[in-house]
């Protein structure tokens, strides 16, 4: 029978070129799930891979949809290398949003630009707030950070729902549940006009050089990669552990809730109950696929940015359900887990003995 052996040294080429063969795979699926839905597979690669890249509108609205991505991907990244599994990052950005939004709300025509700092400020502030409780709870009483962070995403969900039905409801907004439409002083500035592309990116970029100089060049990076290589060899050498649990968790929820901000006083420029798009959860597929490397993941936020344009133009173009988009991201997850097993393991054929 078949049985996986782990191989004696992995090769450091194929773990690296593994990513690229996952997506490989994905095409290759791909082509063959049009075919089965009977469409045609050319022009469904054509939605996905050429479409988001041939204009410059379409490169900035494939930024616009990265950048959220790309932040929570570098705090999810801190979060994962420290062995804290961060599952909730959607929530994250949930409350970050609503943190920002209530904000933004307080702002009014006579306001100045100085509001979009502190809308930033909440977002982060918030993400923090959010993510904290799944630390406390984790430090206090040794809950699973899994469980607890996957959770808090339905309540952030709730506590959305319920102010934009509630409390913020714009009175003028002909009964939709969503808030007023943020004044203009709120709006996080534009890198040029005619494109929806923010200094979200500028942001979103040198949060890549903040996140590689914090874990490979600093002595807090290293203490927090020891932690989740090694806790005992952690402890050992005086790093905390509590502590690493705590910086990580604040660091992913931090991240999120910018993203958050970024988000709802940026593209959108209001509050509805369809904030949380699932960027959290894509996120996760976003930091394994850079591999939890703040360069490669600027590489796969594009990626599943093109995923997204791709899954709206198939279902406005082609006819093809909303789901499409989840299919490749979990294709391409799938894959890139079948190509990681494949380089650290071997199949062997053993006879069964009686």
């Amino acid at each position: 029978m078949l049985q996986l052996e782990r191989r004696p040294q992995a090769s450091g080429f194929w773990r690296y070129a593994s990513p690229v063969l996952a997506l490989l795979l994905t095409v290759l699926i791909g082509i063959g799930l049009f075919v089965i839905l009977g469409k045609d597979p050319l022009r469904g690669l054509q939605m996905f891979f050429w479409e988001p890249l041939k204009s410059a509108y379409a490169l900035g609205e494939l930024m616009v949809k990265a950048t959220p991505l790309l932040v929570i991907a570098l705090g999810l990244a801190v979060c994962y290398r420290s062995n804290v599994w961060n599952i909730g990052a959607e929530g994250q950005f949930v409350i970050g949003a609503v943190a920002a939004g209530g904000v933004a709300l307080l702002a009014d025509k006579e306001t100045g630009r100085w509001i979009v700092v502190a809308v930033v400020l909440a977002g982060v502030a918030g993400g923090m707030a959010w993510a904290s409780i799944t630390a406390w709870l984790k430090d206090r009483f040794h809950a699973n950070e899994i469980l607890v962070s996957l959770m808090l995403v339905y309540v952030a969900d709730m506590v959305l729902s319920y102010l934009v039905y509630g409390p913020w409801k714009d009175p003028a907004g002909y009964n939709f549940p969503q808030s007023k439409t943020f004044e203009a002083a709120t709006q996080i500035p534009r890198l040029m006009s005619g494109s929806r592309v923010s200094v979200g990116l500028l942001i979103a970029l040198a949060g890549v050089a903040l996140a590689w100089v914090f874990l490979f060049r600093t002595r807090a990076g290293f203490a927090q990669q020891v932690g989740g290589l090694a806790p005992a060899a952690a402890r050992y050498a005086g790093f905390s552990s509590r502590k690493a649990l705590w910086v990580a968790l604040l660091t992913s929820g931090g991240a999120a809730g910018l993203a958050g901000a970024l988000e709802v006083a940026g593209p959108l420029g209001q509050l509805t109950p369809y904030v949380p798009a699932g960027y959290g959860f894509a996120a996760i597929i976003v930091a394994y696929v850079g591999r939890l490397h703040p360069v490669g993941m600027v590489f796969s936020a594009i990626l599943m940015s093109m995923f997204y344009i791709g899954g709206e133009l198939a279902q406005s173009r082609m006819g093809l359900p909303k789901s499409i988009t989840g299919v490749f991201q979990g294709l391409l997850l799938f894959s890139l887990l079948a190509c990681d097993t494949l380089v650290a393991y071997r199949l062997r054929w053993r006879s069964r003995r009686m």
